[in-house]
């Protein structure tokens, strides 16, 4: 039985990389570049290139940006004195677009998964710390999501903070149970961080 040319198959297991791209979806995506128009195959082909060149990692908080340090973090009007932990750039936009928050972020990049060797040190924790130490950060919100590995992330960091004169809090359940920020709406975030809990008082000695 005939096979596809090589061209294909590569760029058919190039895709079939990208989360929830199966092969016979990436297929479908290769099948339809061929038919598109080349000057718009190109046009691709470059945005990918300026996504790689062009996207890194905001000096202060971790997320995604294309100047340093990001829009938030250089905002004078947001309140740098209290930081809310996400785990992805995701969960940061879908709380930017919920309009309910003036702080700022930090963001962890995942969350703690031994199954998957994710650990303390495959996160930005250190980074978080470090603000800790230098940035007159006075309150904490754990913000990550309501699932295991969310609830074990926010528990680690919990320990860690005891040692600074900080006051926690996390995120209320607005949210549902293994549900996830970046698809909650406007309303249930607002009442989730409404809502928060505090864990820590503040009056821990560095």
């Amino acid at each position: 039985m005939p096979s596809y040319p090589p061209a294909i198959q590569d760029l058919v297991k190039g895709l079939s990389r990208l989360p929830g791209i199966g092969e016979k979806s990436a297929l479908r995506m290769v099948l339809h570049l061929l038919d598109m128009p080349e000057d718009h195959v190109m046009e691709l082909g470059q945005n990918l290139l300026d996504l790689r060149r062009r996207i890194g990692l905001c000096s202060v908080c971790c997320t995604l940006t294309e100047k340093q340090p990001c829009a938030v973090c250089s905002d004078p009007g947001r309140d740098e004195s209290v930081v809310c932990v996400v785990e992805t750039p995701a969960d940061l936009m879908a709380l930017e677009r919920s309009g309910c928050y003036r702080g700022r972020y930090h963001v962890l990049h995942g969350a703690l998964s031994p199954l998957d060797n994710v650990g303390p040190d495959k996160l930005k924790i250190a980074e978080l710390i470090h603000r800790l130490k230098h940035d007159g950060i006075r309150e904490i919100i754990l913000a990550t999501n309501p699932t295991p590995q969310g609830e074990a992330t926010a528990s680690h960091l919990l320990d860690l903070l005891q040692e600074f004169p900080v006051s926690v809090s996390r995120i209320g359940f607005g949210l549902p149970v293994g549900g996830d920020l970046k698809y909650a709406d406007a309303l249930t975030l607002k009442r989730s961080l409404d809502g928060r809990k505090h864990l820590q008082s503040g009056h821990a000695q560095v």
